[in-house]
């Protein structure tokens, strides 16, 4: 039997659903926002990520899935989306259009790394990049959008930490107080920090394997080294995050794993336990200095992606009750093949009307027919049998109050419009907004008493 590779999943069923809905509540946000959406290619010039991305980064050092196309080309599965909108960015000239650019994307990435809870080396994400604005109110706007995403698939327990990289100017002083820093202890750390030591000490900062270590966690932080603009910046979006009304913890390890970040950096972390070191749920920061990096303009660039695994994940965990659309109107049901071509018709009819409808495809028996339609959650359930039919009529059954009513063919979309309309306003109790005998309104039961 052939098998998926390792790190790799199949999304189906309830799993794919709850996927779905994301995808919808995302779109949703995201329009309000302003944000249209971007679909970038799965591979790109290898030279694409180890320039934009850095070559002394472990994503590309280690992780990455190369190959050379039959052109003789070296191409890379995107291992992270932001270079792939940067690049579109610079060759579809969106520079000229009205700015900020503002998009969205959701789609695989391919990373070669260890599986484990919510890390896969093939994982989906959604992400938003601005491009043409420097304004600190723009790091906070992708900061509370992704907020308000969270907050709005129900997720409670939300914790914002930020950092500032500082500029040009201060993260090199920070690079250079780190050299001196760590130099002394480099032979305590992993093979791998010692090479970083020479080509970027901030990535021992993000190391996996030396994370515990007492010399890592008493590293200088980067906001001792911010200038006094840095500094100005970092308190203004501070400033715009307080206007938002969205509550943060600047925490000054942040320097997340990428080399184009400069300014702000933050994650967005769930508080759930059983997550344990995987509970970030997405991160992102400000890229002033990439999109010349790659040949473009000089664009001040933010963004922000989160992995659509770990979300699930954290939904599941807190209990989230989603409303999933996991049923379906109506099933019709059938014995002859007379039938059966009246239930094709009726069910293409019913679908084009706007309702979720299935039938029978496996010729069971009637019995295994009403099995399969209590399977699928069918609100109602149609018998069609041939004398109804001759007389322009079909028996419904309401599956919950177990009624069943003969309707006319003709009255079928609206008895079924109406019904199904009635079913919705019972899931919504009515709140009384009046006191005592002033009550005025219709809907109230202390109007009926009067």
């Amino acid at each position: 039997m052939i098998t998926k590779p390792k790190g790799c999943k199949d999304i189906y069923g309830h799993e794919a659903k709850i996927w779905k809905y994301i995808d919808s509540v995302v779109d949703s946000v995201m329009e309000k926002y302003n944000y249209t959406y971007i679909r970038t290619p799965i591979f790109e010039s290898t030279e694409l990520f180890h320039r934009g991305v850095g070559d002394n980064t472990d994503i590309v050092t280690k992780e990455t899935y190369d190959f050379i196309d039959r052109g003789k080309r070296a191409m890379t599965l995107r291992p992270e989306g932001t270079a792939g909108v940067v690049r579109s960015y610079i060759e579809n000239k969106m520079y000229g259009d009205l700015n900020p650019v503002k998009v969205y994307y959701s789609g695989t990435m391919y990373r070669y790394e260890r599986p484990q809870l919510g890390r896969n080396r093939e994982f989906t994400q959604f992400g938003m990049e601005v491009l043409g604005s420097d304004d600190p109110m723009a790091d906070a706007e992708v900061i509370s959008l992704a907020v308000n995403i969270y907050k709005m698939l129900g997720l409670k327990g939300i914790k914002v930490k930020i950092n500032s990289l500082g500029d040009t100017e201060s993260r090199n002083r920070y690079r250079d107080e780190l050299v001196k820093y760590f130099a002394p202890h480099i032979n305590d750390f992993c093979c791998d920090c010692k090479e970083r030591l020479a080509k970027n000490p901030l990535r021992i900062l993000d190391c996996k394997v030396d994370r515990e270590n007492d010399i890592l966690k008493n590293a200088p932080t980067t906001i001792e080294y911010l200038n006094e603009e840095s500094k100005k910046r970092f308190d203004e979006v501070k400033e715009y995050l307080d206007l938002l009304q969205i509550e943060y913890e600047v925490d000054p390890t942040i320097v997340r794993g990428l080399d184009y970040y400069n300014h702000t950096v933050f994650e967005i972390e769930a508080d759930i336990k059983e997550l344990g070191n995987n509970n970030i749920l997405g991160g992102g920061g400000r890229y002033n200095g990439l999109c010349e990096m790659l040949d473009g303009p000089k664009t001040p660039g933010i963004g922000f992606a989160c992995g659509m695994d770990r979300l699930a994940n954290a939904l599941e965990l807190e209990n989230i009750d989603l409303p999933l659309n996991e049923a379906l109107d109506i099933f019709l049901l059938y014995v002859n093949e007379d039938e059966k071509k009246y239930a094709a018709y009726i069910t293409q009819e019913l679908r084009l009307a706007g309702f979720t409808v299935d039938t029978e495809y496996t010729s069971r028996s009637l019995k295994s027919q009403f099995k399969q339609a209590d399977r699928l959650k069918a609100k109602f359930i149609a018998v069609l049998n041939s004398e109804d039919l001759d007389n322009n009529e079909i028996k419904i059954k309401n599956t919950k109050t177990k009624e069943e009513e003969i309707i006319s063919l003709d009255a079928l979309i609206y008895y079924l419009d109406e019904k199904l309309g009635m079913e919705t306003e019972e899931d919504f109790e009515h709140i009384c907004q009046c006191e005592g005998e002033d009550c005025n309104c219709t809907d109230c039961h202390c109007h009926d008493e009067k």
